[in-house]
């Protein structure tokens, strides 16, 4: 190999095409080229710190000129992308459009019953076991029965009556939708003028209507609660939890799917300057009572029962509390607040009769804890505090003695006795667990769907497979063994029966 003949200049060339592309590099090699080792390493340093605020204006031109955006897609840094997760309103229409000129799909194949009625299913923890599902997939993937395009908003769905309901943003309008589960074909919607956005956990409603006895009780971002007719989508009654309350918007948005017990409707509306937890007449809307001057998470209400008592557990934002299903009396309490000024967003974890798991991301961890009565009265005992489950968007689910969920972004199985880790393995994103038939379906942050086996022995990941495109944080639902995904663009139907 011959020497070229004049090294010089082709360092003085190279070194001012570095300076032209990008002027911190070409002066970081001048730099180290005229400076002993101990000012070399200091001069690097410097020109790095020089690079961020170059680097921060190549990305403001690029993201005014060429149409790159910021995801905020569940990290604490956030991702650069030239297509965002968000709905494409046109094609939405033209979908909707071309569907209603066909005939009308046949839904005999899925069971009438009314079982995945609302938030995790029927006990809201996430577990699917009304029958066994599909654990061995194919390489060619499951079986898809539709994929169209939908509204935003992270809402998942509640099943029933052969239909699947949601709430979407659409355009400036929040709409409660009914689709065939079957098909996918939109049966009939119900919307209002909303149009809550938040720069960091981005546009649309959050929480998830709930089925009940023919009717669905859905609740939009800004505080808008309204019951319909489950088969046609006629209201029945409305009501505004903020306004009538004297809250305000969450930061977030109101998140927390309402719950029906009885015949009483328990939402979260708001927070320190109103009513906090409210209980309604679920027929007509008219207030029961309120839990006044508290500020609540963003966590739906969970129905639980101690020592014989039905109670409500509900995180707040400095403790989980049970709260009195008839007149809303805090029964006991058990100081848990989420670090850097945040609210509560993971589902509490049932681990015992009278055990639960709390959980919550930016760097807090998890802790289980325990309620006892004594008497009349109630108290709580903490059991352990651990920082190897943190829980951001997402709730872990619990079985056989151990809890599976995602430490931010990594699946890990933990003791549920102890708090022990036992394994952390395969990463996620910041998406969503269900339990069916000793497996975990997860649903990536990504929008690819993962089958791992629940097993505290080791991570075993048996599938994993693209289902729909962009960031995902919605839940997914199982009704009939259909499994429905749905994230701010996109959703689709699976089958996952045997």
């Amino acid at each position: 190999m011959s020497t070229p003949k004049h090294p010089g200049l082709i360092n003085s060339i190279a070194l001012r095409l570095a300076t032209l592309v990008f002027p911190p590099l070409g002066l970081l090699l001048l730099w180290r080229g005229q400076q002993t080792i101990g000012k070399k390493l200091l001069a690097t340093f410097g020109i790095l710190l020089f690079c961020i605020p170059y680097l921060a204006l190549v990305i403001f031109l690029l993201i005014r000129f060429t149409g790159l955006q910021i995801e905020w897609r569940g990290g604490y840094i956030p991702s650069l992308t030239w297509q965002p997760t968000a709905p494409d309103y046109d094609k939405l229409e033209q979908s909707r459009a071309q569907q209603a000129k066909l005939t009308q799909g046949s839904t005999t194949a899925i069971s009438h019953s009314a079982y995945w009625t609302g938030f995790r299913g029927p006990n809201r923890d996430g577990h699917y076991q009304e029958m066994p599902i599909l654990t061995d997939w194919p390489d060619t993937g499951l079986r898809e029965l539709w994929r169209k395009p939908c509204g935003g908003g992270y809402a998942s769905f509640a099943i029933a009556e052969r239909l699947a309901f949601t709430i979407e943003q659409r355009r400036e309008k929040e709409v409660v939708v009914a689709y065939e589960v079957e098909t996918g074909r939109e049966v009939w919607t119900h919307g209002w003028n909303a149009h809550f956005s938040e720069s960091m956990g981005g546009d649309g409603p959050r929480a998830t209507p709930t089925y009940d006895e023919g009717k669905i009780f859905a609740l939009g971002a800004e505080g808008e609660l309204r019951c319909l007719e489950a088969t046609t989508g006629k209201l029945v009654w409305s009501n505004n939890i903020l306004s009538e309350n004297s809250a305000r918007t969450p930061t977030y948005g109101v998140s927390a799917s309402p719950l029906v017990v009885d015949e009483k409707l328990i939402v979260l509306a708001g927070g320190e300057h109103g009513g906090a937890v409210v209980c309604y007449q679920k027929r007509d809307g008219q207030r029961i009572w309120t839990l006044p001057e508290v500020t609540p998470g963003y966590a739906a209400p969970v129905l639980v029962t101690l020592e014989g008592e039905r109670q409500l557990l509900v995180c707040m934002e400095t403790e989980t509390v049970g709260l009195g299903l008839d007149d809303g009396a805090v029964r006991w309490r058990f100081p848990w607040r989420v670090l850097n000024n945040q609210l509560p967003i993971a589902q509490p974890v049932r681990l015992a009769t009278n055990r639960f798991l709390l959980s919550g991301g930016y760097f807090t961890g998890c802790a289980a804890f325990e309620v006892n009565q004594g008497g009349d009265s109630f108290t709580t005992r903490e059991l352990w505090r651990s920082k190897a489950m943190k829980n951001k968007f997402t709730s872990s689910v619990f079985r056989d003695g151990h809890v599976y969920g995602l430490d931010e972004d990594i699946l890990v199985c933990l003791d549920a006795a102890t708090g022990e880790r036992k394994w952390k393995d395969g990463r996620y994103g910041y998406g969503q667990v269900v339990l069916a038939s000793g497996h975990l379906v997860i649903l990536c942050g990504n929008g690819d769907l993962a089958l791992v086996k629940a097993t505290p022995e080791r991570h075993q990941e048996r599938a994993r497979l693209s289902a729909i495109r962009g960031k995902t944080w919605n839940h997914p639902a199982i009704g009939g063994g259909r499994l429905l995904l749905r994230n701010g663009a996109e959703m689709a139907g699976f089958d996952l029966r045997q």
